[in-house]
């Protein structure tokens, strides 16, 4: 058998994934006149944690990344804008119909209990007044060692309204929506001092797109790639890197050598690793040669990746108001009450009760039929492990048992499964607590060879991008993009002082 690699490309810069922040690199280096690239992608198609489906109809439903976050200053918004692909402002997204009718979620408590929207604001309202001051660094230096739902729980016992059952539920299922946010097993494992670093572009959080979803943003890039540059199904074996010393500029080198597990061989000037966070806890021992330094290995193991899943259900009729947006779930005693997270982490119930960890089931824009359950961490990781039609008979069986309505039959299921992913392993970035993410995020993003290395080795041989290498835009689609930017624009720099004889 011929133990040969298959080929020996030899580009300038090899890409490696296709998610944003590989299609943020690679356009900017075209941009710049660097054309000579190749993108390698493990999966079948472009995107990374976003993938835009369309399983019940013409428009999309998005199993990873849904919004566009913030507006001022955000490359992702002012491309959508610029070509037409956001959602029109005067079109319900929850209704499906012109704008004529105010959306409002219903919360039920586990005995088919309908609470009052007053008291249900009372909570919601606190909980958010918390989560600014948390964002804000607006609380006292001796709880800074804490974790977020720590603090959050030592305020509601301060509040004139935490001794009713409502109130100690709608708080509780606050936190455990929260952990969607920060992509969290729980509010007990989230850093507090840490949260305010996450910076939130001004304008609307949750900007919609239309019928295309975040495909028709993910098009726009793939058509600036060079013709044959973006090749599939193409996972990476190992990286081989800091191979030779610099010579004269003018003669070419390719110091990397990328080998993917199909035997085929590209060497380069440079590579640009955009995997997932997850992927490197997973992988990093083995993917580089000579091994990555000490300080990444300890940012990669240190830094948090968690699960956010989602649970599509679509029903041959809706059976919920038509002003409905969501149907939220309340526990008597749900994960993040303080008492369950405490018997959860003494053993495996979680595993038998992970319904327990689902928020509740959102409205879907555009889709008047179908309803979607967020759910999170370990309690999201066991549900990938469950059969498809399992997964859409429990949560039937939760709407039944909370609402009390005549649900409609169930016509399909379909969940997301980024953690069973082999190239993803979750979500995206969170800040465990007693961890300094800025220290972990600026040993993540920095290039190899070091700077504190040999000069004498060519410089930018590997770099790396994607949203966990981002200090202030980390778990969203523009932080990823503009963290590929960012190493594309160092590499372009290289060359530009090179030129200019600096």
């Amino acid at each position: 058998m011929d133990s040969k690699p298959k080929s020996q490309a030899s580009p300038r810069v090899v890409i490696i994934g296709a998610g944003f922040a590989g299609l943020g690199a690679a356009t900017t280096l075209v941009k710049h006149g660097i054309k000579d690239l190749v993108l390698l992608e493990a999966l079948d198609r472009a995107g990374g944690r976003v993938w835009t489906h369309k399983p019940f109809g013409a428009a999309a439903l998005e199993l990873g990344a849904t919004w566009i976050h913030g507006q001022k200053d955000n490359p992702l918004y002012d491309m959508a804008k610029q070509h037409g692909l956001l959602a029109d402002e005067s079109f319900n997204m929850v209704t499906c119909q012109p704008d004529t009718v105010s959306p409002e979620d219903y919360f039920f408590d586990e005995h088919g209990k309908l609470f009052p929207s007053g008291e249900v604001e009372q909570v919601t309202g606190f909980f958010g007044q918390q989560m600014s001051k948390i964002n804000e660094a607006d609380f006292d230096l001796h709880c800074e060692a804490w974790s977020v739902g720590e603090y959050l729980d030592e305020e509601f016992r301060k509040t004139s309204f935490s001794g009713t059952e409502v109130s100690k539920g709608v708080y509780e299922w606050c936190k455990r929506v929260e952990c969607i946010d920060e992509a969290c097993n729980s509010m007990y494992e989230f850093s507090l001092s840490q949260l305010g670093l996450y910076t939130a572009l001004e304008g609307p959080f949750f900007n919609c797109l239309g019928r295309g979803g975040y495909q028709a943003l993910l098009n726009i890039l793939l058509e600036q790639l060079p013709p044959n540059s973006l090749r599939y199904q193409k996972p990476v074996q190992c990286i081989h890197w800091e191979g030779l010393p610099i010579d004269l500029p003018d003669v070419p080198v390719h110091p990397v050598k990328v080998l993917c597990e199909d035997g085929e061989e590209f060497r380069a000037t440079h590579v640009i690793v955009t995997v997932s966070l997850g992927c490197l806890k997973e992988r990093a021992s083995s993917l580089f040669d000579p091994p990555l330094p000490h300080g990444k290995l300890e940012a990669i193991a240190r830094l948090g990746f968690g699960t956010v899943a989602k649970i599509f259900l679509d029903f041959s009729e809706p059976f919920w108001p038509e002003n409905c947006e969501g149907i939220q779930l309340v526990w008597d005693c749900g994960p993040e009450s303080p008492e369950g997270y405490a018997s959860a982490s003494r053993g495996n119930a979680w595993r038998s009760e992970w319904y327990k960890k689902i928020g509740g089931f959102d409205c879907v824009p555009m889709h008047r039929s179908t309803l979607c359950g967020w759910i999170t961490g370990h309690a999201a990781e066991h549900m990938e492990t469950l059969p498809e039609q399992e997964v859409g008979d429990v949560c039937v069986s939760l709407l039944k048992r909370f609402t009390g309505w005549p649900v409609t039959e169930l016509r399909g299921v379909l969940r997301s499964t980024w953690y069973s992913n082999p190239y993803i392993r979750g979500s995206y970035t969170n800040v465990p607590v007693g961890v300094d993410a800025v220290k972990e995020q600026t040993a993540l993003q920095e290039p190899l060879p070091s700077i504190h290395q040999k000069k004498k080795l060519r410089p930018l041989q590997v770099l790396f991008a994607g949203e966990a290498t981002h200090p202030n835009f980390y778990t969203t689609t523009h932080g990823a993009f503009q963290s590929g930017v960012r190493e594309a624009e160092r590499i372009f720099k290289l060359y530009e002082t090179k030129v200019r004889g600096l």
